[in-house]
Protein backbone atom coordinates (compact mmCIF):
# COMPACT_ATOMS: atom_id res chain seq x y z
CA UNK A 1 0.00 0.00 0.00
CA UNK A 2 1.43 3.78 -0.81
CA UNK A 3 0.55 6.38 1.79
CA UNK A 4 -0.31 10.15 -0.35
CA UNK A 5 1.55 12.22 1.68
CA UNK A 6 1.13 16.10 2.10
CA UNK A 7 2.21 19.20 3.78
CA UNK A 8 -0.56 21.59 5.04
CA UNK A 9 0.32 25.18 6.53
CA UNK A 10 -0.82 26.19 9.92
CA UNK A 11 -2.89 29.29 10.19
CA UNK A 12 -2.44 31.40 12.76
CA UNK A 13 -6.58 31.61 12.25
CA UNK A 14 -6.68 27.99 13.50
CA UNK A 15 -5.11 28.63 16.71
CA UNK A 16 -7.76 28.41 19.96
CA UNK A 17 -7.17 30.43 23.33
CA UNK A 18 -4.40 28.19 24.68
CA UNK A 19 -2.24 28.39 22.12
CA UNK A 20 -2.75 25.18 20.24
CA UNK A 21 -4.92 24.26 16.39
CA UNK A 22 -8.47 24.29 17.85
CA UNK A 23 -10.04 20.62 17.50
CA UNK A 24 -12.34 21.76 14.99
CA UNK A 25 -9.89 22.94 12.79
CA UNK A 26 -8.41 19.63 12.56
CA UNK A 27 -10.58 19.10 10.25
CA UNK A 28 -9.63 21.74 7.87
CA UNK A 29 -6.01 20.47 7.69
CA UNK A 30 -7.81 17.10 7.02
CA UNK A 31 -9.83 18.99 4.27
CA UNK A 32 -6.80 20.81 2.79
CA UNK A 33 -5.02 17.00 2.64
CA UNK A 34 -8.27 15.25 0.84
CA UNK A 35 -8.23 18.56 -1.94
CA UNK A 36 -4.95 17.72 -2.51
CA UNK A 37 -5.00 13.77 -3.17
CA UNK A 38 -8.91 14.12 -4.66
CA UNK A 39 -8.94 16.81 -7.00
CA UNK A 40 -4.80 17.35 -7.63
CA UNK A 41 -3.25 14.37 -7.17
CA UNK A 42 -6.24 12.48 -9.11
CA UNK A 43 -5.90 15.69 -11.64
CA UNK A 44 -2.48 14.57 -12.20
CA UNK A 45 -3.54 11.02 -13.35
CA UNK A 46 -6.22 11.98 -15.67
CA UNK A 47 -9.30 11.70 -13.75
CA UNK A 48 -11.05 14.94 -12.72
CA UNK A 49 -14.56 12.86 -11.81
CA UNK A 50 -13.72 13.45 -8.12
CA UNK A 51 -14.16 17.25 -8.72
CA UNK A 52 -17.65 17.00 -9.69
CA UNK A 53 -18.71 16.20 -6.04
CA UNK A 54 -17.93 14.50 -3.17
CA UNK A 55 -20.25 14.81 -0.12
CA UNK A 56 -18.62 13.39 3.82
CA UNK A 57 -21.03 10.90 5.13
CA UNK A 58 -19.05 10.51 8.71
CA UNK A 59 -16.16 11.79 10.40
CA UNK A 60 -13.86 10.26 13.06
CA UNK A 61 -10.93 11.78 14.55
CA UNK A 62 -8.59 11.23 17.41
CA UNK A 63 -6.94 13.91 19.22
CA UNK A 64 -3.58 12.28 20.20
CA UNK A 65 -1.30 15.67 20.93
CA UNK A 66 -1.49 19.59 20.86
CA UNK A 67 -0.21 21.15 17.37
CA UNK A 68 0.96 24.51 17.70
CA UNK A 69 1.66 27.14 15.18
CA UNK A 70 4.41 26.65 13.13
CA UNK A 71 5.68 24.56 10.70
CA UNK A 72 3.37 23.17 8.02
CA UNK A 73 2.11 19.33 9.81
CA UNK A 74 2.44 16.34 7.32
CA UNK A 75 0.05 14.28 6.73
CA UNK A 76 -0.79 10.87 5.40
CA UNK A 77 -3.43 9.16 3.66
CA UNK A 78 -4.57 5.87 2.72
CA UNK A 79 -7.78 4.16 1.81
CA UNK A 80 -8.93 1.58 4.49
CA UNK A 81 -12.47 0.17 2.96
CA UNK A 82 -14.06 0.77 -1.00
CA UNK A 83 -18.00 0.28 -1.19
CA UNK A 84 -19.67 0.42 -4.56
CA UNK A 85 -20.69 4.17 -3.53
CA UNK A 86 -18.35 5.30 -0.72
CA UNK A 87 -14.93 5.09 0.71
CA UNK A 88 -13.23 5.69 3.68
CA UNK A 89 -9.63 7.41 3.91
CA UNK A 90 -7.68 6.83 6.85
CA UNK A 91 -5.40 9.78 7.90
CA UNK A 92 -2.64 10.47 10.16
CA UNK A 93 -1.59 14.04 11.28
CA UNK A 94 2.58 14.90 12.12
CA UNK A 95 3.67 17.46 13.78
CA UNK A 96 7.05 17.58 14.03
CA UNK A 97 7.47 14.06 12.93
CA UNK A 98 5.13 13.17 15.85
CA UNK A 99 1.86 11.32 15.47
CA UNK A 100 -0.51 14.17 16.76
CA UNK A 101 -4.15 12.60 15.24
CA UNK A 102 -5.47 9.68 13.69
CA UNK A 103 -9.02 10.04 11.53
CA UNK A 104 -11.08 8.54 9.15
CA UNK A 105 -13.88 9.97 6.55
CA UNK A 106 -16.17 8.42 4.69
CA UNK A 107 -16.89 9.64 1.34
CA UNK A 108 -19.35 9.99 -1.07
CA UNK A 109 -19.07 10.33 -4.95
CA UNK A 110 -21.82 12.86 -5.79
CA UNK A 111 -24.01 14.04 -8.34
CA UNK A 112 -24.08 17.53 -7.82
CA UNK A 113 -26.69 18.59 -11.12
CA UNK A 114 -28.80 15.57 -9.92
CA UNK A 115 -28.65 16.28 -5.91
CA UNK A 116 -27.88 12.39 -5.27
CA UNK A 117 -25.02 10.30 -4.58
CA UNK A 118 -23.30 8.00 -7.24
CA UNK A 119 -20.82 4.59 -7.55
CA UNK A 120 -17.57 4.77 -8.36
CA UNK A 121 -16.51 4.66 -11.45
CA UNK A 122 -13.56 1.70 -12.35
CA UNK A 123 -11.32 4.82 -13.15
CA UNK A 124 -12.15 6.54 -9.64
CA UNK A 125 -11.56 2.37 -8.37
CA UNK A 126 -8.03 2.20 -10.36
CA UNK A 127 -7.24 5.24 -8.75
CA UNK A 128 -7.67 4.11 -5.19
CA UNK A 129 -6.20 1.10 -5.60
CA UNK A 130 -2.73 2.11 -5.04
CA UNK A 131 -3.50 3.41 -2.09
CA UNK A 132 -6.18 0.30 -0.57
CA UNK A 133 -5.19 -0.92 2.34
CA UNK A 134 -4.32 -4.65 2.07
Amino acid sequence: MTRFVTDVPVRWSDMDAYGHVNNARFLTLYEEARVEMFFVGARKHGLGSFEEGIVIARHEIDYLRPVDYGDPVRIEMWISQTRAASFTVAYELFDDGVLASRAKSVCVPYNLANGHPRRLSEAELAFLEPYRES
